[in-house]
């Protein structure tokens, strides 16, 4: 019964007592749910979806073999209802619940996915959420108002693929139980107030795709573990608003493996095999957060913006050709821009934006046919802008604040657009005002049958038998000493024969 514009839950359901499943999502459905409906399927019922209603209330959850309950996009109010022990897949988000979770929801010790995103939920989050993940897959808190410090100990071994916290106003460190979670796939902690150094420590977990630290005070440089592969299958990476200092990892870089493959996989959504949950993520494009509500396995983006990064953008960078968005904007990064981003050619969004980056910009980032983002403001480079491709749909904010830069799309022409090329100035030791018109002649000789042969008739016209025109020319117009080094040349031949 799904979308079918129901306001009220049906009558018919009251005599349902045997109903296993049910699916009244995406309806208009208002209020509270009815005591009675508590009685549906009391002892058989095992899936619930009344997701994406007008739901206010919900007293009660009294389906003991419950397993798959989904409340999610409703208008719910109050505390968190207690799903019943048995739960595997609890789904709760986008509604208007507040308060701390309540410790009787550690009695729902086989939970697979629990999604409390999007509420207004507060106070610390319990320790027995940790514990779950033998059995959780899933934990996502995100845009909440939870405080504190992560106190999750997570087990070892677990199952744990996703975890996302973002959102939040946790603080201090990073729990290091995370190292355990040999099979996460996805750590979101972004936007809260963590204050810890780069995690280096997860680099080697052997599944982790999505690494997001955004906004919250990670400081220092990006120390590794010098592993053989870091972060092999990593293609999410947002370090942007931190404190993170020194070089840009070009180590980390060259060990991207998922950032390097030439085949592209099948296009998938991630965890779209279960049908219950998708990930979701954040990233920046032309400086506008964008929420990707989905995840297509191709996405592969790395953002490092706002922080206080130093020296070169790293060449390696360029192996790094499945990539579709790269920001390293508003850093201190210096040297020129290198040309290995030409070899980006899946690049989508280039952002190097707010820095002190020199020199012109290569051309072969004309082969990026894909790249529909540009932005190369306020550096210092300078020279033509490249012509051609992409390049040609980029406006003038592509290039703000670089004062050397000129041609297309800049109303600044370049020098080489306005000054003629004037011909070289010969210099001579005497007159050279006599001289210019005979070496101008013999020039044209040289350029008209080959220098060699020019040089050899030249000399073949005042060595011997030469027309008497270009006898007096040369006379008239050669200096003195010329003319004395051929008389005397002429006298040595004649004694000779």
């Amino acid at each position: 019964m799904s979308s079918c514009n129901i306001e009220v839950f049906p009558n018919f359901l009251r005599t349902s007592e045997n109903l296993e499943k049910l699916d009244l999502s995406y309806n208009r459905i208002h209020g509270q749910i009815p005591n009675w409906v508590g009685f549906i399927g009391k002892a058989s019922l095992w899936y619930l979806n009344i997701s994406h209603n007008f739901l206010i209330d919900i007293k009660q959850l009294p389906w003991e073999g419950l397993n798959t309950l989904d409340l999610r996009s409703n208008l719910l109010q109050g505390s968190l209802p207690i799903p019943p022990p048995l739960i595997q897949y609890f789904f709760i988000s986008n509604n208007s619940l507040s308060g701390e979770i309540p410790s009787l929801i550690c009695n729902a010790s086989v939970l697979k996915i629990l999604d409390l995103s999007h509420n207004k939920l507060s106070g610390v989050v319990p320790q027995c959420l940790g514990n779950f993940s033998r059995n959780l897959t899933v934990l996502n808190l995100r845009s909440n108002r939870f405080t504190g410090t992560l106190p999750l100990a997570f087990a070892k071994p677990n199952q744990l693929q996703s975890l996302d916290l973002s959102g939040n106003k946790f603080e201090g460190p990073l729990p290091r139980s995370l190292a355990y979670c040999t099979s996460l796939e996805v750590l979101n902690v972004g936007n809260n107030k963590i204050n810890d150094t780069f995690p280096y420590w997860l680099e080697t977990l052997p599944e982790l795709q999505i690494l997001v630290v955004r906004s919250n005070q990670f400081h220092g440089p990006i120390n590794t573990l010098m592993s053989k592969f870091s972060f092999p299958r990593l293609r999410i990476v947002d370090l942007s608003y931190n404190g993170f200092t020194g070089y840009l990892p070009g180590r980390y870089f060259e060990s991207f493996q998922a950032m390097k493959n030439s085949i592209m996989p099948n296009q998938k959504y991630m965890r779209d095999e279960t049908g219950y949950y998708h990930d979701s993520v954040t990233v920046t494009i032309k400086g506008h957060e964008t929420e990707l509500e989905r995840i297509l396995t191709i996405f592969t983006t790395i953002d490092f913006s706002s922080n206080n990064f130093s020296g070169d953008i790293p060449n390696v960078i360029g192996k790094l050709n499945s990539l579709i968005l790269l920001n390293f904007s508003h850093n201190n990064l210096t040297g020129h821009i290198p040309e290995s981003l030409g070899d980006l050619t899946s690049l989508e969004s280039l952002d190097i934006s707010s820095n002190h980056l020199t020199g012109r910009i290569p051309s072969q980032l004309i082969s990026l046919t894909f790249l529909a983002v540009l932005n190369l403001s306020w550096n210092c480079l300078q020279g033509r802008i490249p012509h051609g491709s992409q390049f040609n749909t980029f406006d003038n904010g592509s290039y703000d604040g670089n004062l050397g830069l000129c041609g297309f799309p800049l109303s600044k022409e370049c020098e080489d657009n306005r000054t003629k090329v004037q011909p070289p100035v010969l210099q001579h030791e005497e007159d050279d005002s006599d001289f210019d018109g005979f070496t101008w002649k013999i020039v044209v000789i040289g350029y008209g049958c080959g220098m060699t042969l020019g040089i050899f008739l030249g000399s073949l016209m005042f060595l011997i038998g030469r027309p008497r025109f270009f006898a007096k020319l040369g006379e008239r117009e050669m200096p003195k000493k010329v003319i004395r080094l051929r008389r005397k040349v002429a006298d040595t031949m004649a004694r000779r024969n």
